[in-house]
């Protein structure tokens, strides 16, 4: 019963540490999404905030750049909203795997106390039935 409890607390650690990893990537892939939108955002900025006299046709390319970097930011946003959720998926992943290691490990810390206990009282009964054999064979 023990080595089945023991067996039970790999896996589930096993289990925790995929979902940990699980969430690490997902932090991670967050990360670089916002990161990516913080440049885009830069970049447009850098484009809008030239200021002074411009040729028409370079003024409606920055424009239509600018355009399309602010379109590319909300996609971003929603990709980034999205990892988001993934991260508070991964996280309570990684919640539920912590609490069901933590109940192997209680299983297998009663598994042990339950075998401890049965051994103490076979080694406590042992001298009882000792005693009483030797007291019918001297009746």
């Amino acid at each position: 019963m023990v080595a089945a409890r023991k067996r039970l607390v790999r896996v589930r650690d096993v289990q925790h540490n995929q979902a940990v990893a699980a969430l690490t990537l997902a932090q991670d892939e967050a990360s670089q999404i916002a990161s990516n939108a913080r440049r885009i955002a830069q970049v447009r900025e850098e484009l809008c905030g030239q200021s002074g006299q411009q040729i028409g046709g370079l003024f409606a390319a920055r424009r239509e750049l600018a355009s399309r970097l602010e379109r590319a930011g909300r996609q971003l946003d929603g990709a980034l909203f999205d990892a988001n959720r993934r991260i508070d998926a991964r996280d309570a992943e990684r919640v539920v795997a912590d609490r069901e290691r933590e109940i192997a490990e209680r299983l297998k810390d009663k598994a042990k106390a339950a075998r401890e206990a049965q051994r103490d009282a076979r080694l406590a009964a042992q001298p009882r039935v000792r005693r009483m054999q030797n007291r019918g064979l001297e009746e």
